[in-house]
């Protein structure tokens, strides 16, 4: 029941990542051809999957708009003016300004003259609002509710009536027509307004009248072949249907369709990554909380991207994909890593424009930052690798675009700036390193690094408190160190491992051989039985002291298995030359087994290391034989069952623990008096 239950986790796992990223995929579909003006149509010939019609280009469209807007006539409308009336305040105002026999003299004249010009002003027009138009721009004038085509060049206006009345008054003195003209200016009023409101209706209606489109593609139609330059009609054309496909709308059938088959394809990525991890990784594959911070980070980058190609697919580069394999491999391995960046950059594949350009250049760089520096916590490393992955994109784009243009010359030095940005982005990976820590409660080579240091908090209690016990483990990390690094094994977390295995000790720290400098041994007044206790509870106090101390659940792992659930040999042999019937259960470790390949390595480099200290003349047949001796007692109780390790690797621990002891004893040949 439970395994069945455990599958059904997966499942659900795999069902809601997939969910999750369909969800931000694009609505709409995506033109799969990738093309740029003027360089070649490297596609086979394209036919017309259905009828079209031609969108116009936008400069085209902008300049028909213009032109419709220039060319629609202006509206204008007239207001009847009292003539009689003008004339009248008119003749009060010369009358004023001069003698009354010059007014006696010219009243009657001027009168006339300025009545029949008032009367040729109103007939044709006075437009006192001048307008931005040209002369032989239409008008129509609305007049008595009658309407009228004019030119605006036919209305008189401000500058023309003053020439008017220059001409008009010409026969006059000049002192009296500088009169009469300045004060019929006055009093003259315009008869002829602008209607605006009438003359935006008519622009409106006149753009609304342009067609987008010039053209129909029939269906089956060949749009272009092979080898063909990629400009002109040919380009709006092509640029037509990418934007058909970006804005169709789909049927409910169409859509569930398409839906469906978005499902299947990214269901099936994510299973083959849940087949691999089944596989090749089966520790992950048996936690969950592992698998959910795998799937998680899967998520988390497919729909960053997806939310950035939304908002604009030029910054699709600035997206760090390459940082999933860096977080992945800083947690678990570099294989690992690797065919996890494979899985998402397939999917990405679906959203991202030039897809086969994204895909070589995004699985390149990812390559590369498999291939760096495994130990990624140290500065430099993370830096080069970043400078890789930049130097990969850029050497990429610059063959990509000497393929496509032939030539490198007007290229797009923004995607240069891009791949910067994603190489800055790159470097936050330390921080969220850190919070993927806390919030999943896993341990990378980051935080191992810090526990690794012999003066944080813990380790120095260790060393005050039992000295004997802190020396002992620090040889047992440089040997589970070597022979983690010669079998392939994470030596970093060995090393930690080993550093913490024995703080248990600390509780009764003289109750241990390493710490007894003083030659009592306390064990001599007790019962094999409680002594047997004693040196099976530093198991139990060591996981209380970790887990108090905060340590991760990955180093505690360490201190529960480096005995596996051997025997106290020492003390049950003791107890049962006093009591052949003695409880073998009471003598016996709690467990659990070693179940992996680094808690294996400790539990060899730990009882090696302690059992070398009772060599009284070590030579190199005694290491040799007490090294064979315990690996293979471990080996015949059954302590590596459950552990991923090999027999040949279990020879090369062999090899490389007997070197270091030797080395660790000083060990030199005997050479001749």
């Amino acid at each position: 029941m439970y395994r069945h239950q455990d599958l059904i986790v997966k499942i659900f796992l795999i069902a809601a990542c997939t969910a999750v990223i369909v969800y931000f995929f694009p609505k709409s579909d995506r033109f799969k051809y990738d093309y740029a003006q003027g360089e070649p149509w490297e596609y086979e010939t394209l036919y017309a999957p259905f009828s079209f019609a031609i969108l116009k280009d936008k400069e085209v469209l902008e300049e028909e708009k213009q032109q419709a807007i220039e060319q629609t006539p202006r509206h204008f409308y007239s207001k009847p003016v009292n003539t009689n009336e003008l004339l009248d305040r008119f003749d009060e105002s010369v009358k004023s300004a001069i003698s009354d026999s010059l007014y006696k003299a010219t009243s009657r004249r001027y009168q006339r003259v300025t009545r029949s010009f008032l009367q040729d002003l109103y007939k044709v027009g006075y437009l006192e609002d001048l307008q931005d138009l040209k002369d032989i721009h239409p008008i129509v004038l609305k007049r008595d509710n009658e309407l009228t085509q004019l030119t605006y060049g036919d209305l008189i206006l401000p500058g023309e009536l003053q020439k008017n009345l220059s001409a008009v008054y010409a026969s006059f003195s000049n002192d009296l027509q500088g009169i009469l003209t300045r004060r019929l200016l006055v009093l003259v009023q315009p008869n002829v307004f602008y209607d605006k409101e009438l003359t935006d209706l008519n622009i409106q209606s006149e753009v609304e009248k342009i067609l987008p489109t010039r053209g129909l593609i029939a269906q089956n139609a060949r749009i272009i072949a092979q080898g063909e330059i990629v400009e002109g009609d040919k380009l709006q054309i092509l640029n037509t249907l990418n934007n058909t496909y970006e804005s169709q709308t789909w049927s409910d059938s169409q859509y569930n369709w398409k839906l469906l088959g978005y499902l299947v394809l990214i269901g099936m990525a994510l299973t083959m990554l849940m087949l691999f991890i089944h596989k090749y990784r089966y520790e992950v594959y048996n936690s969950n909380k592992k698998l959910l911070f795998i799937y998680f980070n899967l998520c988390l980058f497919v729909v960053l991207t997806a939310s950035v190609v939304k908002i604009d697919a030029d910054f699709v580069y600035i997206v760090p994909v390459c940082m999933l394999p860096l977080i992945i491999k800083a947690f678990f391995d570099a294989r690992l890593g690797l065919f996890s960046h494979v899985i998402i950059i397939f999917i990405l594949s679906f959203v991202v424009p030039s897809s086969g350009e994204y895909l070589f250049l995004q699985m390149m760089a990812g390559i590369v930052t498999i291939l760096s520096g495994k130990e990624i916590y140290k500065r430099a490393n993370l830096f080069i690798t970043v400078g890789q992955i930049v130097t990969v994109y850029f050497i990429s784009y610059f063959a990509f675009y000497a393929v496509y243009q032939g030539g490198v010359i007007g290229w797009e030095w923004s995607r240069i700036i891009y791949f910067v940005l994603c190489g800055l982005a790159m470097l936050f990976v330390w921080p969220l390193i850190y919070v993927f820590e806390k919030i999943f409660n896993l341990v990378s080579d980051v935080s191992l690094l810090e526990l690794s240091d012999t003066n944080s908090k813990l380790l120095k209690e260790l060393s005050n408190k039992a000295p004997g016990t802190f020396h002992h483990s620090l040889n047992v990390a440089n040997i589970a160190e070597t022979a983690a690094n010669e079998i392939g094994a994470n030596s970093m977390l060995v090393r930690v491992g080993a550093l913490y295995h024995d703080v248990g000790k600390m509780a009764n720290p003289t109750y241990f051989t390493e710490n007894q400098g003083n030659g009592i041994n306390p064990h001599d007044d007790l019962d094999p039985e409680e002594s047997a206790q004693i040196i099976i509870d530093h198991i139990i106090n060591g996981v209380e002291i970790a887990k108090k101390s905060n340590l991760p659940d990955r180093i505690i792992d360490f201190i529960r298995t480096h005995h596996g659930d051997s025997l106290v040999y020492y003390f049950y042999k003791k107890a049962k030359e006093e009591n052949p019937d003695v409880d073998e259960s009471l003598f016996r470790y709690p467990g659990p087994r070693p179940y992996s390949l680094e808690t294996a390595i400790l539990m060899i480099a730990d009882s090696v290391e302690a059992a070398s200290k009772s060599l009284k003349a070590p030579s190199s047949v005694a290491i040799d034989k007490l090294v064979e001796s315990i690996i293979n007692s471990q080996m015949a109780a059954g302590q590596f069952l459950n552990a991923d390790i090999t027999f040949k690797q279990i020879e090369s621990i062999k090899t490389v623990i007997k070197k270091k002891l030797a080395s660790m004893y000083h060990l030199r040949i005997e050479y001749p008096e």
